[in-house]
This record gives C-alpha cells, structure tokens and sequence, in this order.
C-alpha cells in the first residue's frame, strides 16, 4: 500500500524581483513537483513586490498579485513567510521588522542586514516565536551557516579563513592566470555579469566585511562590528606583487579571517599571501570557499559558486525547505540572541604577521640600508630582500620579506619612509597567513 503524503501549502510574500527574486521564482517552479513529491510541501507565491514590476516579465506567475507596494505584502495576514530580496539597510530592516512583528516568518539574502542588525532581528524573532532564515547572505548556495550552526554544531570553532567575494576572486585569478591588468580583468567581470556596474563595495572589501560579520558572530557569539573590522581591499596589488609570490610559491587572495585566542576575537579582511599547496590556493573565479579549524573535529573546507542567479536562488530555496520542515517553536540554532561575555575585539594594531612589502626606490646606492635602518628602529626583522629588475628606469622594486611583526610598528615605519625622496610611491604591504 502505497503511503499518503499529507500536503502542506505556504503561502509566500516575494520582495525583490531583480536577479536573485527571480531565480527564486525560476527554481520553485523548475522544482515545483520534486519539492511537492519528496517534502509534501507546496510553495505558493501569492504576492511578488517589486518597484518596476510591471516593467518585467511575470509571464508563469499564474494567480499571484502583482504590486509596487511593501504593504501589499506586510499587510496580508494569510502570507506566512516573507522573502525580502531588495538588499540595502533601508527599507529592508523595515520591512523583516515588521515582517516578524505580524508573525510572519522572514527569509532573506540581505548581508548588510543581518551584519548590522542581526542580534536586534533574532531578539525579536524569538519574542515572536518566528524564525529568522539567512543561508544565502553568506556564500549563496554554498552551506556556510548550516554547516556552522547545525552540520557541525557542538564544535568550538578557532580559526575562519573565507574566499567570500566571487568578484574579487575573479579579479585576481585573471590577472595572474591570463596577465590581464586590473581594470582589463574588473571589465571582463563586469561583462560577465559577476561585478556591479558599481563594483566598490567588492574591491574595497566592505562586501567581505559583512559577511566576515555574520560568521564570527554564529561562529564566535560575539557580535562583530563592521566598523571593528580591519578591511583593505585588492586595487594596489600589481603584477609584480603576483610574479613574486609566484617565485615564492605564494598566491594571493582576498581572505576574510577570523580567529579566537580564548577570549579575544580579531576579525579581518585583506589581499593575503598563502602557500600554493594549501586547498584555498587552488579556489579560482567566482567560487568561493571557507577554511574552518573547529575543536575536536579540526579542518574542513566547503567550495562552490558565490555568486550568480542560481547560485543564490539555491540558498533561499533551502531555507524555505528548512522552515518547512523545523516546527514553529523551534528555536534555531543560527538566531544567537545573546553574546557570548567577557569575549573582546583584537585591535588590528596589536595583530602579529609576517608581510611581503614592495618599494618602488630610486636605484641608486645607500636605498637598502636607508629602508632597512628605519626597519631596524622599529623593531621589524629582514627574512629576506630582493632588488628586482625593471623596465620602468625611474625606480625599482625592493621586495623585502618581514619575521612576525606588530602590525603598528610596520605602519609606522612605512609612514616614515615614505616620507624619503628615493621612494617614488607608496609602498605595498601584504601580510601573509600560514593556514595550517
């Protein structure tokens, strides 16, 4: 005798019907009968909300409203999930706000959210008794949060080390895969469609910023500010710096990076040096991944697309199958309403690494012992120095190699000798990680 499946419908409220909106709405539908058949479970969209939604194609929508106006959605009280896909802090926080306080449940892909506003969004979903659902804010459909939160949940989690900007990622494997300049390789991904025709909140690093937030928060339970942490983009990085690391058997990556000594967390995203044999140096593209060092388990490593329609349609869809199947009074494990105490923030000042540091410096005699003896004063070691041969005849590169050293002595230090004649720009400093 075959076994009935009791079907359960959700009506569902969609905000945002730009990329991300839409691959919802494509991959519910391509889905529609296996998500029916395997979970008993149906998603019906009854309102899609969208600025220009009549500007669109809503072709296959079948009966949902279609409209311009939030209230639309936030005013029906037969609508039990809200997905909020608009992006930004404003009107967003609004709308999951009032989403949650007229007891619909909320799902959203908004990292500057739930960076900035998490703890407050999660204190209110439990005052709710609602659940709060976030899986494609960090990662797209790569699992980052429900690996944290559940897949390896009774961990205690030391290090995080992400690739989690598939632009720049993207940027930097063009420029040392194919030799293209930054600009040339930040145009090929804007025509690809992986950077915004705005792409500074990528190259800055603020994008990594955010999610850097979230995960040391779930991972740590101390909330993060964005503002606490440390972030430095990838626009000075040149092909020098890449051939070099190459010869050192180095890549470079944006890595977002979090670490816990007992009760001080510091949190940190920047261009990074790393051995070419660890697995993050082999991530190329738009993938992103995550290096995560837990206690007992040790390290794991999770991979896949960061970035695209699909890819982030992939993670909201999950977490419509995960409120489906989690009862309404179960708390979730990733909505951390309170902090861990006693836990502080490690000022990137009182951060210890080694750095690889490029001075372009007249070439000339007396460069060396001058740029080393201001070194020497601020107590940073020579692990090596190499003067490297270049066409460019009004400077050189000096490549130099640090010991561990306190990240505010080396900005000092660079400060004043940037100061000298015979350094013709601004140096570059790397800092470099041994992940293992």
């Amino acid at each position: 005798m075959e076994k009935t499946i009791i079907m359960r419908k959700i009506k569902i409220g969609l905000i945002g019907y730009g990329t991300v909106g839409s691959g919802v709405v494509k991959f519910l539908q391509k889905r529609h009968e296996y998500i029916r058949a395997k979970y008993g479970v149906e998603f019906v969209l009854r309102t899609l909300c969208d600025r220009s939604i009549h500007k669109k194609d809503t072709r296959g929508l079948g009966k949902a409203r279609l409209t311009t106006k939030i209230a639309d959605v936030l005013d029906d009280k037969n609508i039990e999930v809200a997905i909020e896909l608009i992006g930004g802090l404003h009107p967003a926080q609004e709308i999951v706000t009032t989403a949650l306080s007229r007891g619909k449940h909320v799902i959203t892909a908004n990292k500057l959210l739930i960076a900035n506003q998490g703890k407050e969004l999660f204190r209110l979903a439990k005052r709710q008794n609602r659940q709060l659902y976030f899986e494609a804010s960090v990662g797209a459909g790569v699992p980052i949060i429900k690996t944290i939160t559940e897949g390896i949940v009774g961990n205690t989690y030391n290090r995080i080390y992400g690739i989690i900007n598939g632009t720049c990622n993207f940027i930097l494997t063009e420029m040392t895969k194919n030799n293209l300049s930054f600009s040339k390789a930040l145009k090929l991904a804007q025509e690809k469609g992986f950077a915004e025709s705005n792409p500074t909140l990528d190259i800055n690093g603020m994008d990594s910023a955010h999610k850097l937030a979230i995960l040391a928060y779930l991972a740590f339970g101390k909330f993060v500010k964005v503002s606490d942490i440390y972030t430095e983009g990838i626009t000075q990085i040149s092909h020098d710096d890449i051939a070099y690391a190459e010869s050192l058997n180095l890549t470079i990556k944006l890595l977002a990076i979090a670490k816990r000594h007992e009760n001080v967390v510091e949190a940190r995203v920047h261009p990074t040096l790393i051995s070419k044999e660890h697995p993050l140096a082999s991530i190329s593209g738009i993938y992103n991944a995550f290096y995560l060092n837990a206690n007992p388990l040790g390290d794991i490593l999770l991979s896949g697309e960061g970035a695209g329609q699909m890819a982030a349609a992939s993670g909201v869809v999950s977490d419509l199958l995960n409120l489906a199947s989690h009862g309404e009074d179960t708390h979730l494990l990733c909505n951390l309403y309170s902090e861990a105490p006693n836990f502080r923030i490690r000022k990137i000042d009182q951060v210890k690494t080694r750095f690889y540091i490029r001075f372009m410096a007249t070439d000339k005699p007396g460069v060396l012992s001058t740029i080393t003896g201001v070194l020497g004063r601020y107590r940073i070691g020579i692990n090596s120095v190499t003067q490297r041969a270049h066409k460019a005849a009004w400077a050189v590169p000096v490549i130099m190699l640090t010991n561990y050293t306190m990240e505010k002595n080396l900005r000092l230090a660079l400060e004043k000798i940037q100061k000298f004649s015979i350094v013709k720009s601004k140096p570059v400093a790397i800092r470099m990680e041994n992940l293992w």
